[in-house]
């Protein structure tokens, strides 16, 4: 009867302290320091959050792994993490408008000079004549035109189509080879061209544009074959177009303050290691006239216990990398001021403390340290809404795994050629240094919570083996 008991005693508080660890390994609301509330805006049931520069800097992870959303019932929705991409490039059509012409004559003799260019300093001819001996020619060999000469200097996009406005004594075809230049010197072949113009019973077909290689050139020259005669050119256009592309939207934080470390040496610590991509130097509105050549540079600085903290930041001292270089400046111009106060990092290395070493030999930044805001491409949060409203963006958990969707999976069917088919949502306003005390209390009372939460499930474990162990010495004894 005793023995009995003791299994059943047993084999409860195992199986108890088995679904104590299963109950607490389940994620909850109140595990996660940090919740701002959600307004939905439309009628779902996919609804997208711009992730602000605070949240990701008051994550308990850089990649944003620690984020959920809860809905009224304390259970967690699907979601997916998108990173904001840049709009699609767009095509501007371009006209050069009518363009300088210039015809090309068969020298009459073997000795007769080459044709003399005149051209200023900007690369546009003034003049283009062929000079002569005093030879007679022929009034053919005087007019004969084998090809025309085209003054593209002033064009500065892609040259995609030439239009020509022509006429010759017949009809038919005219073919001819293209060449660009842009020295008068040096030519390179870009292909061959064809213009047409015919006509029957009534109908007339007419082929003036031709498709050009699509690079730039200042000189374009269209040549005739040797024994043939161009035909009159009267007016030509070229057209081509320029490819513009936005670049991928930022999120940027809020003014950091930082500290004077050296004379013409600043640095700011985030609290967070991010992949910065642009910096915004406050500059002061005091100070008339600002002119100041710097170096950004920055490190990712470990936290490490007190003991080893001295040593460590020693080691680290030689540990910053280099992230931009530019002129920071602030100067009247015309009644207007005109301002350059960012910088663009090429390196995407996670880092938590920047420098800012500014050339003595400029103006400076003034007598006060300026703060600083950080940019990073801009993050959204799909999520799928269950009709359990209201929702919460929670955050800051050091123990949460990442538990996104990819987005085709959260919405079946989706890809990044249609347009967003969720709704919209925001965030209540978020204060990032209360949100940090906020975040060090909850991390006390949460480490002292789940350390009373881990010693009592290793008493009833200790415990339960401790009665097996009594009931085998009984076992032993009775035989």
């Amino acid at each position: 009867m005793m023995r009995a008991l003791f299994v059943r005693l047993a084999c409860s508080l195992v199986v108890g302290a088995g679904l104590s660890t299963s109950a607490v390994s389940k994620e909850q609301l109140a595990d996660f320091g940090q919740r701002l509330p959600l307004t939905l805006q439309g009628e779902g049931p996919w609804y997208g959050v711009a992730i602000p520069m605070e949240v990701r800097m008051s994550a308990s992870h850089a990649d944003l792994s620690d984020l959920r959303v809860f809905d009224a019932g304390g259970e967690s929705v699907p979601f997916a993490l998108v990173t904001d991409a840049a709009a699609p490039a767009t095509n501007t059509l371009r006209d050069g408008g009518p363009v300088r012409l210039f015809p090309l004559r068969t020298p009459v003799a073997a000795g007769a000079a080459q044709p003399d260019i005149r051209i200023q300093q900007n690369g546009t001819i003034v003049e283009l004549r062929t000079t002569r001996p005093a030879t007679a020619a022929s009034a053919d060999q005087k007019d004969k035109v084998y090809g025309w000469l085209i003054d593209a200097s002033k064009i500065d996009f892609p040259l995609e189509r030439l239009q020509l406005d022509w006429s010759s004594r017949g009809e038919g075809f005219q073919s001819f080879s293209i060449e660009a230049s842009d020295d008068l010197q040096r030519w390179s072949h870009w292909g061959s061209g064809q213009i047409a113009r015919l006509s029957f019973e009534g109908e007339r077909l007419d082929v003036s544009e031709i498709k050009l290689s699509g690079q730039k050139a200042r000189y374009l020259r269209l040549l005739w074959p040797r024994d043939a005669t161009a035909v009159e050119v009267k007016s030509a256009r070229l057209l081509g177009s320029t490819r513009t592309r936005s670049p991928a939207p930022l999120a940027w934080s809020e003014p950091i303050a930082g500290r004077l470390e050296k004379d013409g040496e600043f640095r700011w610590q985030l609290p967070q290691s991010l992949p910065l991509q642009r910096v915004r130097v406050a500059l002061s509105k005091e100070v008339e006239y600002t002119v100041a050549p710097v170096d950004l540079s920055g490190r990712d600085v470990q936290k490490s216990s007190s003991t080893m903290a001295s040593q460590r930041r020693e080691r680290q001292d030689n540990y910053w990398r280099p992230l931009a270089r530019g002129v920071l400046y602030r100067l009247p111009v015309d009644g207007r001021t005109v301002q350059v106060d960012e910088l663009e990092i090429a390196s995407f290395e996670p880092v938590n403390e920047l420098r800012l070493r500014v050339d003595s030999r400029g103006a400076g930044l003034g007598g006060q340290v300026p703060q600083l805001s950080v940019a990073m491409p801009s993050s959204r949060l799909v999520f799928l809404a269950r009709d359990k409203a209201p929702y919460e963006l929670a955050f800051v958990n050091a123990k949460a795994r990442a538990a996104d969707l990819p987005l085709n999976v959260l919405i079946p069917g989706y890809n990044d050629d249609k347009p967003p088919v969720w709704d919209r949502a925001s965030l209540a306003p978020f204060n990032l240094a209360q949100a940090t005390a906020d975040a060090q209390s909850a991390a006390i009372k949460d480490a002292s919570a789940r350390d009373w939460k881990k010693y009592s499930l290793w008493a009833m474990l200790l415990l339960g083996v401790g009665m097996l162990v009594l009931m085998a010495s009984s076992l032993i004894r009775k035989k």
